[in-house]
């Protein structure tokens, strides 16, 4: 989560929503937003619906859910996927906002056909 913190501006400039889904209760999501000072949505989803919807793994080996990242473009496509096989296992930043760069040229080159 930190270095989406760091990055968000950079996500923002390519008029990306971050949207951080988690099993934790919506308690537990707003003090942890707090205490991050967290600028993107977090959605508490403790009854794993979203996790579901997108084919998230929950394991009780890995003490939860495996971390997952998506990149869905504004027409409602999912561009990227990347499931996580630890906590290590996270795509850096750069890869995906070098993918959002791509995206949103292909959407323009499409905007001025």
């Amino acid at each position: 989560m930190a270095q989406l913190r760091q990055d968000y501006p950079q996500f923002v400039e390519r008029e990306t929503a971050v949207i951080a889904v988690g099993p934790d209760s919506q308690q537990d999501f707003i003090k942890f937003w707090e205490q991050g000072q967290l600028p993107f949505i977090g959605l508490a989803d403790p009854e794993h619906v979203a996790a579901k919807l997108y084919d998230q793994e929950v394991t009780l080996l890995k003490f939860g859910r495996v971390p997952a990242q998506m990149v869905i473009d504004k027409t409602g496509v999912v561009r990227y996927v990347h499931y996580a096989r630890s906590m290590s296992d996270i795509p850096e930043n750069k890869d995906i906002l070098k993918l959002l760069d791509q995206i949103n040229s292909e959407e323009r080159n499409l905007e001025n056909r």
